[in-house]
């Protein structure tokens, strides 16, 4: 997704956010078809992903997924239950505080490491089994962000997730 212009209006309201946000949960597939891991902190590897994690080595735009916190009380509604675990929707890091949708197609930084929004992380047909039927539609919209991995570090339990400014892709370096 092409942004805005920073100087338009459009780009202004959309770099502007009212807080930072906060790492409530993190979590590793450390397999195909077996229980995710919650782990206090993980390594996030440039271009590739989370150590210990299936889809660390893969798609350079799929390196983390991220779910708002905000939504897991909204998906267990429409999914008809009390509560959802973070495990069962198989998102890496579960975020709190910011909006993911305004971090589709920006750099943030989460601990030590740099990630860019790449795209919606939609929910797949396995949501079906893990939810109950409809569980795939009431995850619809609220399936969060898959981010590739800029810059490789530790990310922990309770570190701030920060929007970087727009031009931070020119001072970002590609390494780790």
């Amino acid at each position: 997704m092409k942004l805005p212009p920073a100087d338009s209006p459009l780009g202004q309201l959309m770099a502007r956010l009212p807080r930072s946000g906060r790492v409530e949960w993190i979590g590793l597939r450390p397999a195909r078809d077996v229980p995710m891991d919650a782990v206090e902190e993980a390594r996030a590897v440039a271009g590739a992903g989370l150590v210990g994690d299936r889809y660390a080595g893969g798609s350079g735009k799929r390196g983390l997924t991220l779910i708002q916190a905000e939504h897991l009380p909204a998906i267990a509604s429409l999914a008809g239950h009390d509560a959802v675990s973070p495990a069962t929707l198989r998102r890496n890091l579960v975020v709190s505080g910011i909006p993911l949708v305004a971090l589709k197609g920006r750099r943030f930084r989460i601990g030590d490491a740099v990630l860019e929004g790449t795209e919606p992380c939609d929910p797949c047909s396995r949501m079906e089994d893990a939810l109950g039927a409809g569980g795939y539609n009431a995850m619809r919209g609220m399936g969060g962000l898959c981010a590739r991995i800029v810059e490789g570090g530790a990310l922990r339990l309770g570190d701030a997730v920060e929007a970087l400014p727009a031009d931070a892709a020119a001072t970002v370096g590609e390494g780790s």
